[in-house]
């Protein structure tokens, strides 16, 4: 199929290995996923092309990081369309993968496009995701879901001081959160060094790694738990971010 073909050119010109199957899964959740875009906005791209160079290419830049590979239970904080978790969990089947936001329409849209696949062939299904509909901060307070990860990933459009407030509660000590940024992110990271200090996290420990489409990856590492007061109520890490 030409379309599942472009998938593996693209990959291969970022030195990404995916199997006849995975390649066949990348190409059903897309095409359904932007035909499901027609009716709702689940992404501003709409050319296959970029959307296997920003969606699938980008999300997929964490591989080969140790922080992730170590990674069993991971859980990707304001997922919209699925992204970064449903690449990811293609490429690694042996990882959990739960998928949260705040806007339920688009995690049933996700629901909805793992249940087509899966009826339309068992081998192409996604099994090892689940959706979460919830605001990060009262998810972050819930038992189940608090420090109960060993990795947070997120490409939320959010400031690093805010974002932090969603994720870092989500992972337990030893874990890591990466966030995907833009290029250039040094004045946004010493902006949030208060906010990564207080929820746990290790500002002093922090690394940047370069996306291969060019972007960056700031792995922040979690030394303590969360204290727990934080995260606070909805909205407040947003209005009032911890600076």
């Amino acid at each position: 199929m030409k379309e599942e073909t472009n998938i593996r050119k693209i990959f291969e010109a970022y030195e990404l290995d995916c199997s006849p199957t995975q390649e066949s899964q990348f190409y059903s959740y897309m095409k359904r996923l932007l035909k499901y875009n027609e009716s709702i906005n689940l992404t501003a791209i709409k050319e296959e092309e970029e959307f296997i160079l920003r969606h699938y290419v980008d999300s997929l830049s964490i591989i080969g990081l140790d922080q992730y590979n170590n990674a069993k239970r991971i859980i990707d904080v304001g997922t919209g369309g699925g992204f970064p978790g449903v690449p990811l969990a293609i490429m690694n089947p042996e990882k959990t993968f739960t998928l949260l936001d705040s806007l339920d329409k688009r995690l049933k849209i996700i629901d909805e496009i793992c249940s087509e696949m899966r009826q339309e062939s068992e081998t192409i299904s996604i099994s090892n995701v689940c959706t979460l509909h919830q605001r990060a901060e009262d998810a972050g307070q819930d038992s189940n879901y608090r420090e109960q990860f060993d990795l947070c990933v997120s490409r939320a459009v959010a400031d690093l001081s805010v974002l932090t407030e969603y994720c870092l509660p989500f992972v337990g000590p030893g874990g890591y959160f990466i966030a995907y940024k833009s290029r250039n992110v040094e004045e946004e990271l010493a902006g949030a060094k208060k906010s990564i200090n207080t929820l746990g996290g290790d500002y002093s420990e922090i690394s940047i790694a370069d996306t291969i489409t060019d972007q960056s990856l700031i792995i922040i590492p979690k030394k303590h738990p969360t204290p727990s007061k934080y995260p606070r109520r909805p909205g407040d890490p947003k209005r009032k971010p911890i600076k």
